[in-house]
């Protein structure tokens, strides 16, 4: 008797607890661009060319040099900054020298920017430089019609030939 009490007291609590939730998995309504508007997401992570060239080590140096250090090359770590620019519709909307990551700044340099425009047509331009000299190298551009809610991602992968617009 008391183990069914305690049971249905269980269910009494567990009750409204269980219509919360179901209530807020349903509402308010959650939209991720307002209506009639689109989304442009510029998200990569590229690592620059090095700052510097690998040189070539002297016979002399690699005999200074503990048996297990004579590497023939002398190749120093650190990365160029990479620099990206975003044009929507001729107007720049985004620009930025981003700094490579790590302790040595020889990792990757990592852009996320989201930008809501109007839904329609629109002119995407996208360049990047990775070069020490911060001239652009890389560059896009294409003509997308962004339906209202949708979302169009700018990724950059070099393997995959440069830039990328996927909606």
């Amino acid at each position: 008797m008391k183990q069914a009490i305690r049971y249905l007291a269980q269910g009494l609590l567990y009750l409204p607890l269980m219509a919360i939730i179901g209530y807020f998995s349903t509402y308010p309504v959650y939209t991720n661009v307002p209506p009639e508007q689109a989304l442009v997401r510029l998200s990569f992570s590229h690592a620059g060319q090095r700052k510097v060239e690998c040189r070539q080590r002297t016979p002399e140096e690699l005999a200074k040099l503990p048996p297990n250090m004579r590497a023939a090359e002398d190749c120093p770590r650190e990365r160029s900054p990479v620099r990206v620019a975003l044009e929507l519709d001729g107007k720049e909307v985004f620009e930025a020298l981003v700094p490579p990551s790590g302790l040595k700044k020889d990792l990757a340099s990592t852009v996320y920017r989201r930008f809501p425009v109007p839904a329609g047509q629109h002119k995407v331009v996208a360049r990047l430089s990775d070069q020490p000299s911060g001239e652009f190298n890389h560059s896009k551009e294409a003509v997308l019609e962004l339906k209202p809610g949708s979302a169009l991602v700018v990724d950059f992968h070099l393997a995959e030939g440069g830039f990328q617009f996927k909606q």
